[in-house]
């Protein structure tokens, strides 16, 4: 067994046992954050990071940025006040609560989603970027992790390219929305990654999407700690 493996095994053994528990089965997302943080702190956060991120870089930024303890708990509380936020502000969405941070997976409907070969954003889409902007404002002490996706259609590299356009338009145009460009990182994933089937053209129309995770930044993460020195 590889020092990784034995490491994950090690923080899960640790964190399954802790979920085992009827306290942490019946605590809120922000108490589940510092009860699972103490018990594997950053290192189950890293290591599954990590392997996570070699498929989804959003999901896998967020879970790799673990500062667990109670700190984590800090960053959960506000964490989950703008997961609510999103929520109400753009139903349909499909808001997760990870570790100490969010993914924002978006249905045809609430998303930002793109016409076939094409990487431009039409008005309903500029509509859902408008409230999410709005949002993130509100937040100014998180990052925002933006992804851009393609369905089947053509060859490897092409996808690639256009799924950068499509990750460079929204976080352009989030910029052009107010939101500090050193909030945003862009990957591009091309048809790698794909929801939804695309055998059908329904699902190649939900492929051809951006995602978003939001997670604490360096300020957010200082803050939780100094409070809990307090």
């Amino acid at each position: 067994m590889n020092t990784n493996l034995k490491k994950i095994t090690v923080a899960l053994m640790a964190v399954t046992l802790l979920t085992g528990c009827d306290a942490v089965q019946n605590a809120n997302n922000t108490q589940k954050g510092a009860v699972i943080g103490t018990a594997a702190g950053a290192v189950l956060g890293g290591i599954i990071g990590n392997n996570v991120g070699k498929r989804n870089s959003a999901l896998g930024a967020v879970l790799g940025g673990v500062v667990g303890g109670v700190a984590g708990g800090v960053i959960g509380k506000k964490m989950d006040k703008q997961a609510q936020k999103i929520e109400s502000e753009i139903p349909g969405a499909e808001v997760t609560r990870v570790g100490e941070g969010i993914d924002v997976v978006f249905d045809e409907n609430s998303g930002v989603f793109f016409d076939t070969n094409k990487s431009n954003i039409n008005a309903k889409s500029k509509a859902n970027l408008n409230k999410l902007a709005g949002i993130f404002k509100e937040y100014p002490d998180t990052n925002i992790i933006v992804e851009g996706h393609t369905d089947s259609s053509g060859d490897d590299a092409y996808n690639m390219t256009l799924s950068q356009k499509r990750a460079n338009a929204v976080s352009d145009y989030l910029v052009s929305q107010g939101i500090n460009k050193s909030r945003l990182t862009i990957y591009a994933h091309g048809e790698t990654l794909p929801k939804y089937d695309n055998g059908t053209a329904e699902g190649r129309a939900k492929n051809r999407r951006v995602e978003l995770g939001i997670v604490a930044n360096e300020k957010m993460k200082r803050d939780a700690q100094n409070e809990v020195k307090q």
